[in-house]
């Protein structure tokens, strides 16, 4: 055990030594990884700030929650009040939020990540499939089975590549119980973004955005701005390659 552990020890100093001529040679490699770290200390690279007004969250009905009843008491510092007996977000929170979550897309479609689209709902299950589909990236909108990430390798017979994103528009399934696949993201510690209502526990989302989840001109909403998010890394991302 010893002597392997040394064999190890000694194969890593010399892969280590060769990573270190490797990138001396390449003075455009470096290069590109002085940028990477220049574009990660940007506080917004990709311009998302203007992608989205507040005032465009309210026309989109991004500030209705559920009735107080159903509240979740993790919710409570993201709410702004009740009105009817429905709670009201707070949408200068939400886009605080809801920015933050964009420039991690963004970034994550900069860097060649794959991202990963999750809804449970048939009303606006196939925007966003169609969502996913014209920004090159995957959907999952039907029943997920637990333990697809975390025993990936076992259930698709090879080497399976997992997402660097999820993206959640909505973090209950169709039974109002927490979507499996946060669950198996946080144990494979694959980031996540999801848009959480005024019923969910948002801690273990890396990400959350508290806002409607049900209304189709919210749902509308955040898919054109996670799409836009993506396409914009993606576009840098050729812009800085040239």
């Amino acid at each position: 055990m010893m002597n392997t552990l040394k064999v190890l020890r000694v194969l890593r100093r010399v892969q280590i030594r060769e990573l270190g001529t490797a990138v001396q040679a390449s003075p455009e490699e470096s290069i590109t990884v002085d940028k990477e770290q220049e574009i990660l200390k940007h506080p917004d690279y990709f311009n998302v700030h203007n992608l989205f007004t507040v005032e465009d969250l309210f026309n989109a009905k991004v500030h209705f929650g559920h009735k107080l009843g159903s509240l979740n008491e993790k919710m409570v510092p993201f709410i702004y009040g009740s009105r009817l007996g429905h709670t009201i977000f707070d949408l200068d929170t939400t886009a605080e939020y809801l920015r933050k979550a964009l420039n991690v897309t963004a970034h994550v479609a900069y860097r060649e990540g794959l991202i990963l689209f999750f809804h449970r709902g048939a009303q606006n299950m196939h925007l966003v499939e169609r969502t996913a589909m014209e920004c090159g990236e995957y959907a999952h909108t039907r029943f997920w089975r637990g333990g697809i990430f975390t025993n990936a390798n076992k259930q698709f017979g090879a080497v399976t590549r997992l997402p660097d994103l999820c993206i959640f528009m909505n973090t209950l399934n169709n039974v109002l119980i927490e979507h499996t696949a946060i669950r198996d993201s946080a144990k494979m510690a694959i980031a996540t973004v999801g848009i959480v209502d005024s019923n969910c526990n948002p801690n273990m989302i890396t990400y959350p955005v508290p806002g409607n989840d049900d209304s189709q001109s919210a749902i509308s909403l955040y898919c054109k701005l996670f799409k836009a998010a993506i396409l914009r890394g993606k576009q840098k991302r050729k812009e800085d390659s040239q």
